[in-house]
């Protein structure tokens, strides 16, 4: 059965650096002071960290933070920061949104005033001048407010979207993310709320966005998470920026009880940065986490990674796609690990690559890790299924001879009470119980998670979005369980281990205020009730 992912699909356009940092890279950065908004440089030689309360601020302890700037050393170490200097630091909060992709030009949260700090009008720009950085010149966006303490976000390398928080007009709460976009007169548009997949009525702070412009990470308080913020991920569905994946905590290998912020993945340079403060020897420290193989791109072979995050109750399943293109005789080398979302450790998992257009099968199994070679000129579906772990279906679509190596990873859920399994592709006709033909492979796939598992119990929830009469809709989503647990018990499964409720649209997991986020209440789940 087919859990909700988020996939992180990262096309790479540069070579990495022959070394990389190591876990204790930032020993030398981290201080009994608050770190925060840690940015890389695109070749991984500096880094700009804004640190909060520093006697040798502009505005000395009281100060909000200034941008101190580090150089790699030696063993791989970034070295003490210095302090940024007067010209793109002041009293306010000061941070760094992003660097040009030739490192030419630094991107800066907030205005620059000869009188002051300006809070009101976006961000600003500074030219690399020899080892030095210019004076600011503002960037002024279209009815720029924020009304919160300090601004966070991520201009792109390719300064083509400036993603940000503010609490302004339309939040829902606190703060929002919203997007300004460069237009192509070269400035850049009204800013435009993101919507309310990702944000919630608390606070969406730090936000940034993968290399390849598909990824929003971000930090939340307003969901279930292990902390006071955790960090997220969503993937863009379109080009309109207000369709998006049902956001996913990033697990245990970031997320902790305390508060972690300001995630960067630098995938080119091969590892990721963020804050925390758990354990941290301040308020926040700098962690990294450091991927096992670097992102590599010659001019043969085209690489792309695939990330799955932790399937969870409000996660959506995504088609890895790519570019099509004639294939006759090519081959893909898929790898990758499978871990336990919760902590991370690989565990020993069979996987099932079949194209059902030809029958072809392929199986793989994994201990720390999985490699198969298989036909580029085929789809496929990929059934995952480990002990002790809930079953998944993903489909992978590599129609293409562009494509000679993929990399994915699964993160898979212990089988335990209160996991709760979104049937994606369980799918009936419109205002009927009747099932289409695609729901098929995903609730054989159930069947045969529960025969592997005799003691799992299930209780089926069948859900629909707002519109109509909410009785009738409760009526019709109970009508829908009913037919699921006919098909499952139809094909062996005790009739006394799975019951069923429909709850109509009262318990939604996403937005009702537009279609594309509507459809994703118009569900069928199963929770574990029993392990």
């Amino acid at each position: 059965m087919r859990l909700y992912f988020i996939l992180g699909l990262l096309i790479l356009f540069q070579p990495l650096l022959a070394q990389r940092p190591v876990k204790n890279a930032f020993d030398k950065v981290n201080s009994p002071y608050d770190e925060l908004n840690p940015v890389i440089s695109p070749d991984g030689r500096t880094l700009f960290v804004t640190i909060a309360n520093h006697p040798s601020n502009v505005g000395g302890k009281k100060d909000q933070g200034d941008i101190w700037i580090s150089t790699m050393g030696e063993n791989n170490q970034w070295n003490a920061p210095v302090h940024g200097g007067t010209l793109i630091n002041d009293a306010s909060f000061n941070a760094v949104a992003g660097v040009s992709s030739d490192g030419t030009q630094l991107f800066l949260l907030g205005h620059y005033s000869t009188n002051g700090p300006v809070r009101t009008q976006g961000i600003a720009v500074s030219n690399r001048a020899g080892d030095s950085w210019s004076r600011p010149e503002n960037i002024s966006i279209p009815y720029f407010q924020n009304k919160a303490s300090a601004l966070t976000g991520h201009v792109t390398s390719n300064r083509a979207a400036f993603v940000f928080s503010a609490e302004t007009y339309g939040t829902r709460g606190v703060e929002d993310i919203y997007v300004s976009l460069r237009t192509s007169d070269g400035k850049w548009s009204e800013a435009k709320n993101l919507g309310g997949v990702i944000n919630t009525p608390f606070q969406e702070l730090s936000p940034s966005m993968s290399a390849d412009g598909k990824t929003l990470y971000f930090s939340s308080n307003g969901r279930k998470g292990q902390g006071s913020f955790d960090i997220y991920s969503s993937v863009r569905l379109d080009d309109t920026w207000t369709n998006w994946s049902v956001p996913v905590n990033m697990g245990a290998a970031y997320n902790t009880e305390g508060r972690e912020m300001y995630y960067r993945s630098n995938e080119m340079l091969g590892f990721m940065v963020y804050t925390s403060t758990k354990n941290s020897d301040g308020y926040g420290d700098i962690r990294i986490s450091i991927l096992d193989e670097p992102y590599q791109q010659d001019k043969k072979d085209s690489v792309i990674y695939v990330e799955m995050p932790p399937v969870a109750r409000d996660t959506v399943s995504r088609v890895v796609e790519v570019p099509r293109a004639p294939a006759d005789g090519k081959n893909v080398r898929v790898h990758g690990k499978i871990t336990n979302a919760k902590t991370g450790e690989a565990i020993a998992a069979t996987l099932l690559f079949a194209a059902p257009t030809n029958n072809q099968n392929a199986q793989a199994s994994t201990d720390n890790g999985f490699s198969i070679t298989i036909p580029s000129t085929d789809d496929y579906t990929v059934r995952i299924e480990a002990k002790g772990y809930v079953s998944t279906m993903e489909k992978l679509d590599i129609h293409t001879y562009e494509l000679n190596d993929l990399e994915m990873n699964f993160r898979l859920q212990p089988i335990e009470v209160g996991t709760t399994v979104n049937l994606k592709d369980v799918l009936f006709e419109q205002g009927k119980t009747v099932l289409l033909p695609t729901s098929y492979p995903e609730l054989d796939l159930v069947v045969s998670f529960l025969k592997a598992n005799p003691n799992v119990k299930i209780e089926l929830a069948g859900h629909t979005d707002n519109r109509g009469i909410p009785a009738q809709n409760v009526k019709l989503s109970q009508a829908r369980v009913e037919k699921v647990k006919e098909y499952l018990v139809g094909r062996g499964v005790e009739y006394k281990r799975i019951t069923g409720k429909g709850y109509g649209g009262a318990k939604p997991i996403a937005s009702n205020e537009d279609e594309e986020t509507r459809k994703l209440n118009r569900r069928v789940e199963f929770v574990i009730k029993k392990s």
